[in-house]
């Protein structure tokens, strides 16, 4: 059997992979200005750096919001798109080993899919999420550069700008540790660092969404969530969602290939 190409294309930035026999080989990100040349550079990167040839392609898979503008077979290969939130859903069963559980896509927004064996399917999200980051990085710390901005918030003291419940109580609330957020962003101290802001930054967007994903399963009894995308490539979603878990009960898990779920569930949605 040959392999399947697996390609989530986004508007700057592709992800590829290959599956042979359910084996991940390699999974590649490349940068563009485009996402046609984002697809077609990563595509030939891929082949190269793995020494594979067209001829050991069975099938071409794309997803995400750039496989819009492709409307031809890559380099002749049969070529088909997947829908992205199915993809979402089989690439997070799949690395996760789960087969119930709420998938958090954690893009420039934040999507949810709700798995449940084969039942997969879209039950919302939120225009919170990785664009959210760099825009207000942008503004209030004059950069975008998300990498940059996780690295200060490492140095960074969340208690010099949010309002956490030891600051309005003395003893612990019920279901409220002192530590927990009161108000995120209600206590900006006056010699707040940039440090602390970008520590603020990353707790805004990570705990906003760990809530909502929370929100999002009250309908259920699913308490597993499983965390894909880029923004699970922060070293603060192991220190937030920890928290979190101890908060609500829960579980959530960021998988191996977690940048690369929905890239691995666009080949595994080809039906030979």
């Amino acid at each position: 059997m040959g392999i399947i190409i697996g390609i989530d294309v986004g508007t700057s930035t592709t992800k590829i992979v290959g599956l042979r026999e359910g084996v991940v080989i390699s999974p590649t990100r490349i940068r563009a200005t485009d996402p046609v040349t984002s697809l077609y550079g990563a595509f030939g990167k891929y082949l190269y750096d793995n020494h594979i040839s067209l001829t050991d392609v069975d099938q071409v898979m794309l997803t995400g919001v750039g496989a819009a503008y492709v409307d031809k077979p890559i380099y002749g290969l049969p070529t088909e798109k997947a829908e992205e939130f199915m993809a979402d859903g089989l690439g997070a069963r799949y690395e996760s080993k789960q087969n119930r559980m709420l998938v958090v896509s954690m893009g420039t927004g934040t999507s949810f899919v709700k798995v449940d064996g084969d039942d997969i399917r879209h039950i919302g999200g939120m225009g919170i999420g990785g664009g959210t980051l760099k825009g207000l990085s942008q503004l209030l710390l004059n950069t975008g550069d998300v990498k940059h901005v996780a690295q200060l918030a490492e140095k960074g003291d969340i208690k010099n700008v949010n309002l956490q419940i030891g600051d309005i109580s003395a003893t612990p609330l019920p279901g409220l540790p002192l530590d927990a957020t009161a108000s995120i962003f209600g206590n900006v101290k006056t010699n707040a660092t940039h440090e602390d802001i970008a520590a603020g930054l990353i707790c805004t967007v990570l705990q906003t969404i760990g809530s909502a994903t929370v929100l999002a399963a009250l309908g259920s009894d699913i308490r597993e969530f499983v965390l894909i995308g880029n923004l699970t490539l922060l070293p603060q979603c192991h220190i937030i969602f920890p928290e979190l878990e101890k908060l609500y009960g829960v579980h959530f898990t960021i998988p191996k290939y977690s940048e690369f779920c929905t890239a691995i569930g666009a080949a595994l949605c080809f039906k030979k």
